[in-house]
């Protein structure tokens, strides 16, 4: 007895992407994007989640990430005018008993 086994198909992000975008435009039913994708309704419904949820975690992502950059930025700064500061010290003792 044959039994035939389907190899699980891999889509790309931005296919991915394009299909999630027409299902929330809703110009056009999930049976007839699934139809004309060759893709289970399921994963398109699944898909236009992902989208949705991440939409806002995207915008969101963008300011902590300008603000991560802003304190690591900041903290390099001070560390850098510490050791300045260490190096002036320095200097300033060893021209006073110089």
């Amino acid at each position: 007895m044959a039994t035939s086994v389907r190899k699980r198909r891999r889509f790309s992000a931005q296919f991915k992407a394009r299909v999630a975008l027409e299902a929330v435009r809703e110009q056009k039913t999930i049976a007839q994007l699934a139809g004309q994708y060759q893709v289970h309704p399921n994963q398109i419904s699944e898909w236009k989640r992902q989208l949705l949820q991440g939409a806002e975690e995207l915008f969101a992502g963008r300011r902590d990430r300008v603000e991560q950059d802003q304190e690591a930025l900041t903290a390099r700064l001070y560390e850098q005018i510490g050791k300045l500061k260490v190096e002036l010290d320095w200097l300033q003792k060893k021209s006073w008993t110089g």
